[in-house]
């Protein structure tokens, strides 16, 4: 049986205990890439998120069966695959490679499902027809096909929005639209020149689909009309996830969705990113100046995701200094041999660590709390090490939290950093050695400069108790 874990629901503006529908099962949605350009930094915030919200589901034992959509068609990538003269489809595959190859970098589990709109027409006109039948959907004069909000008296449930300042009659066409414009918005757009060749035949005329009817087709097709948690930034809570909600409830008249997630927006230096302040950038652009995706992701998950995330590069250099740090101590830890009288303080460390990390998890994903547990266990076992007092079976127990922690984390790289070439070069531990002869005859010169000598062959040299040392590479 799972345990119980608890999630801030936005529909409820409250933490609540999560039920799922069926028992050890979840049913997830999480809105994915407009496929017209590399995903940003901004985006990979929501699908990091998104990534950890599964991976603590699994490790409280749940079964989750997550479906990300690919909207490869819109306003936007007909717009721009018109501008490059391709066909939409050559378009989108192109960044929708992409996205596949981000994720991966990014270490971000895959979903179960990844539709595609262009794929689910049927889909889209079947629930189109279900509103007509139900009243709800209407043919405009521009041929368009749009939901009458007016019809459906819980608009606005989910933003939030006072219905008295509606504006009834006003239609919107585009796929999105500005908080304040609440208004019957577009379920089928009837084809017209900017359309070019993107077209399909419907019970109403030539056209495409509206953005906001694509998401509900496809979360029915593979989760059913109502399923257990639907997630996004919060920048697609209004209209997006608003109308998803009219149009599914007024198709299917049952709840949509049991829990809505939202993480904050993504700010680059304190500021909102945007291409004309400079601070716009893609994983592409990051890994251009050396950033590898581990260290990214680190810093993308460095704040509650309810909270606004400050990128910084300062954050990522920092990131890449901690991560260095915690293989050099998964390799001491894989060589401890001490005299045993820390083991027992390290299997109780280990223990308590992964349970305070489990507890603040299952807590809204309280991210603070489990990194402090990760790095409470990482102070102890440098103190144990410090004092050669474990042996493997107690640098074992903690090494094992170490992978506990990654379940989730995705990041610290356990076996990876075991795994990885360690061995010093004879030469290099021919002047480690010859330096700690320098330091017992106080020959501070000869001894900083095979400091010196060994930094510029790539490797940094510690002194330990004992007059020993300790060589790592750098």
């Amino acid at each position: 049986m799972a345990d119980k874990v608890r999630f801030f629901n936005t529909m409820a503006r409250k933490v609540q205990e999560f039920e799922s529908i069926q028992a050890d099962k979840v049913g997830l949605y999480t809105c994915g890439p407009t496929v017209y350009n590399f995903a940003h930094i901004g985006n990979f915030r929501a699908y990091t998120f998104e990534d950890i919200l599964c991976r603590t589901l699994r490790l409280a034992g749940y079964e989750v069966k997550q479906v990300m959509n690919l909207t490869d068609v819109d306003d936007k990538t007909i717009r721009d695959s018109q501008k490059e003269n391709l066909p939409l489809k050559e378009f989108t595959a192109r960044y929708i490679k992409a996205f596949f190859e981000d994720l991966k970098k990014l270490r971000i589990h895959p979903a179960a499902v990844y539709p595609a709109a262009t794929e689910h027409i049927p889909e889209m006109i079947a629930l189109i027809q279900k509103l007509f039948d139900k009243g709800y959907a209407y043919i405009a004069e521009d041929k368009s096909i749009y939901f009458a909000i007016d019809k459906f008296p819980q608009y606005g449930k989910l933003a939030n929005i006072d219905r008295e300042n509606q504006r009834a009659g006003v239609r919107i066409k585009t796929d999105e639209y500005a908080k304040d414009s609440v208004a019957d918005f577009a379920l089928w757009k009837a084809w017209d020149d900017k359309d070019g060749d993107v077209v399909w035949d419907s019970p109403w005329g030539k056209g495409r689909p509206g953005w906001h009817i694509e998401c509900s087709a496809m979360a029915m097709k593979y989760l059913g009309p109502t399923f257990d948690i639907h997630t996004g930034g919060i920048d697609n809570m209004f209209p997006h996830h608003e109308d998803e909600i009219a149009q599914s409830e007024g198709a299917n008249e049952v709840k949509y969705v049991n829990y809505w997630l939202h993480c904050a927006h993504l700010m680059v230096n304190g500021e909102k990113m945007s291409k004309s302040l400079g601070n716009f950038f893609t994983l592409r652009d990051l890994e251009a100046q050396g950033r590898s995706g581990r260290e990214i992701r680190y810093v993308l998950m460095g704040t509650h995701y309810r909270k606004k995330l400050n990128f910084t590069f300062d954050a990522l250099d920092q990131a890449k200094e901690i991560l260095r740090k915690f293989d050099d101590c998964f390799v001491r830890l894989a060589a401890a041999s001490g005299d045993g009288s820390g083991d027992a303080e390290a299997v109780s460390a280990a223990g308590k660590a992964v349970e305070n990390f489990k507890n603040a998890m299952f807590d809204d994903l309280n991210t603070a709390e489990a990194s402090a547990a990760i790095f409470g266990l990482f102070h102890d076992a440098n103190k144990l090490l410090a004092n050669n007092s474990l042996t493997a079976a107690g640098a074992t127990a903690v090494l094992d939290a170490f992978r506990t922690f990654d379940r989730v984390w995705a990041c610290l790289d356990v076996d990876a950093a075991l795994s990885a070439d360690n061995t010093i070069p004879a030469e290099i531990e021919a002047m480690a050695a010859a330096r700690v002869e320098a330091r017992k005859n106080k020959n501070w010169a000869e001894s900083d400069r095979l400091r010196d000598e060994i930094k510029n062959h790539g490797y940094s040299v510690e002194d330990v108790p004992g007059g020993g040392y300790r060589l790592k590479k750098l």
